[in-house]
């Protein structure tokens, strides 16, 4: 059957795509002899997609029990529009995931890029809901909340550090599942709200491996990618684990999962601590947790965080509510504000008594 190159936007529903479609991934995203259908004008949009190849001839019109199979793995996205319902949504769709692993069933990666893709697009679009996260995480489903907010911070991270849109998704499947190991430790060790003794730690310790034994068989995530999900609680100066590997063994996709996993877990509420303001914690990240992740890595969350709009809405830690007005290069983390209800102008760097506890997006 002949072939011709079609622009995405004069595709029709129907067409039969002529050769397996990759998106900077090891497998196809859509598969040779796919028909065209709402789905996969979905995916030719995330990942931006302009021409398709396609058969000449008139639409089949039985597909064969092959292609078949292969329509049945595309994406299907609820219809929801606010970024919010998506987050809620996924979350309770990784509960049920979590119980499944829990009981020794696959990860089901179609299911997974349902729950994160629609968020990775929002959030890339825009920035701010990465504000909100630690908002609507709470102690008692952390670890669910976790795994989807991880996921998301490594997304906009990766787009920071210049990655194309097909390693940015691979980063935030790979974030997502980076804690699903923890599916395969003991309840009562997981969920223990007082301090864990030394043997129940051992065991948290384990969970970077558990989780790769999950991924390690899915062959549409990269093995670098699997790589990192082992290596998200290594630290460049040997004090991580599971191995304490050091400098350049541990890879810079491992170090972006890291440097998500921590600022989310330090900006969240916890069974055993208080959420933090994320400023604090880029704070303490770059003063208190030095040596520990690569530099670019956190520059690249820094400028994330730190980069506010002149006049955005902030709330500072004695609960008084002001604006951006400037932002000092030298101490990004502590602008200049103005006072909402006095008008006064506080300069955050000299006076170190307040800092942002949060930037206000709604």
């Amino acid at each position: 059957m002949e072939t011709t190159v079609m622009r995405v936007e004069e595709l029709r529903l129907g067409k039969i795509v002529a050769e397996d479609i990759f998106a900077n991934t090891q497998y196809p995203i859509i598969y040779k002899n796919a028909k065209i259908n709402h789905e996969h004008f979905r995916l030719f949009e995330m990942f931006n997609l302009n021409e398709i190849l396609i058969y000449k001839e008139k639409e089949l019109e039985v597909l064969t029990e092959e292609q078949s199979e292969v329509e049945s793995t595309i994406i299907t996205l609820p219809k929801y529009t606010s970024f919010e319902t998506y987050y809620y949504d996924a979350i309770a769709q990784i509960k049920k995931e979590f119980g499944n692993w829990q009981a020794g069933a696959k990860i089901d990666l179609t299911k997974v890029r349902g729950m994160i893709i629609p968020l990775i697009e929002k959030v890339l679009e825009d920035r701010s809901y990465i504000f909100d996260l630690n908002t609507y995480s709470n102690a008692k489903d952390y670890l669910f909340h976790h795994c989807i907010a991880t996921g998301l911070i490594a997304s906009i991270i990766s787009k920071k550090l210049g990655h194309d849109r097909g390693t940015i998704i691979q980063v935030a499947i790979a974030g997502m599942l980076a804690d699903s190991g923890m599916a395969k430790v003991a309840p009562r060790i997981r969920d223990k709200q007082s301090a864990l003794t030394e043997i129940e730690f051992a065991e948290v310790k384990k969970h970077p491996y558990y989780s790769y034994l999950l991924v390690k068989d899915l062959p549409s995530i990269k093995e670098v990618m699997k790589v990192a999900i082992y290596q998200h609680h290594e630290r460049l100066n040997g004090s991580g684990y599971p191995k304490g590997e050091k400098m350049s063994a541990i890879t810079t996709f491992g170090q972006i999962i890291a440097v998500a996993d921590v600022f989310h877990a330090m900006t969240s509420e916890r069974l055993y601590r208080l959420k933090q303001s994320p400023f604090k914690v880029i704070e303490m990240i770059k003063e208190e947790e030095f040596g520990k992740f690569d530099v670019q890595v956190v520059q690249a969350l820094v400028d994330l965080v730190v980069d506010l709009p002149i006049g955005t809405k902030i709330e500072l830690s004695n609960l008084e509510l002001g604006e951006v007005m400037f932002i000092n290069k030298y101490a990004p983390t502590r602008p200049l504000v103005r006072l909402i209800n006095s008008g006064e102008i506080i300069d955050l760097a000299t006076n170190r008594n307040f800092y942002i506890s949060r930037v206000i997006t709604k």
